[in-house]
């Protein structure tokens, strides 16, 4: 039998070309979820898809998998087509999904690629387990440990499969305010020691402020069926962030205005200046290596 290496594999670039996605409707016609999905993520890169309920971005997260197929366009990873359920990349949902009756330890083994080593196979999991900061419960059952300890477990096993590239959908959803935040934390940490890919899923404008590279923003258009991309902001800003950054709250007024949401937000005068400082650096002319 050939043995699997289980070392972190490189963070791998995604490119999602022209992609459409449509789904039967009941009347027997279609109906068009996705269109004109054009995006490059490169390696190691953190991006989240944002977007109203309903607007496709659990679906295109499916598609970088290869949990679902387009039904135009493609999508590859490192350059070549994603295969059906692609051994490139992995994914952790917002449910952690463990099975009950398996400890946590036997749970983050599930990820690991068929034909690991068995001495290998463990030695990699109690790295990923000390990782997400649960050497100390390996024996313990899921219904033994709390949400937050749950959704790190899902991580681990996410990480255990060594993806290029690592899709999130809404991991930290079902979490309390304050777990989702040390979640959060938790995330830049593990990708800072295996800085795969990251594509995230989220309704949480603060939290795709906190994590992305980039944050991409998906709806409709009036009259024309389907959601595509309509803005991508580029955050700037390096990690871990302060969440009290005033550019982080004229980007998250800005995020929140193009969802459509009411931000109530006074324009003082320290407001009015940050918007003009940063239209001043948008507008400054790129340098030789743009």
């Amino acid at each position: 039998m050939t043995l699997v290496d289980v070392s972190a594999a490189p963070a791998l670039p995604v490119r999602i070309s022209g992609v459409q996605r449509r789904f039967p409707a009941p009347d027997g016609g279609e109906r068009v979820v996705l269109r004109d999905i054009d995006l490059d993520i490169r390696p190691g890169e953190i991006v989240a898809l944002l977007g109203p309920s309903g607007c496709g971005k659990s679906t295109l997260l499916r598609l970088v998998s290869g949990l679902d197929r387009a039904d135009g366009g493609e999508v590859t990873i490192g350059g070549t087509p994603v295969a059906p359920v692609d051994q490139r990349s992995a994914v952790a949902f917002q449910e952690p999904r463990l099975l009950p009756w398996r400890s946590i330890e036997r749970n983050v083994e599930l990820g690991l690629p068929r034909g690991t080593a068995r001495q290998a196979g463990r030695a990699r999991v109690g790295e990923l387990l000390r990782l997400v900061q649960l050497g100390h419960a390996t024996g313990l059952r899921p219904r033994q440990i709390s949400g937050g300890m749950a959704q790190r477990a899902s991580l681990a096993r996410a990480l255990a499969r060594n993806p290029g590239v690592l899709l999130l959908d809404e991991p930290f959803g079902a979490l309390d305010a304050l777990t989702r935040l040390t979640m959060q934390d938790l995330l830049l940490e593990v990708h800072a020691a295996e800085p795969a890919t990251i594509i995230l899923v989220t309704h949480d404008v603060d939290e795709a402020l906190q994590l992305a590279d980039r944050i991409v923003l998906l709806g409709g258009e009036p009259g024309i069926p389907g959601a595509t991309i309509r803005r991508v902001l580029e955050v700037g800003k390096k990690r871990p962030r302060d969440r009290g950054d005033a550019q982080l709250a004229i980007l998250r007024t800005e995020l929140l205005s193009l969802l459509g949401v009411e931000t109530h937000h006074p324009e003082d005068y320290i407001t009015k200046a940050i918007k003009a400082q940063r239209a001043k650096r948008l507008a400054e002319p790129a340098g030789p290596d743009a």
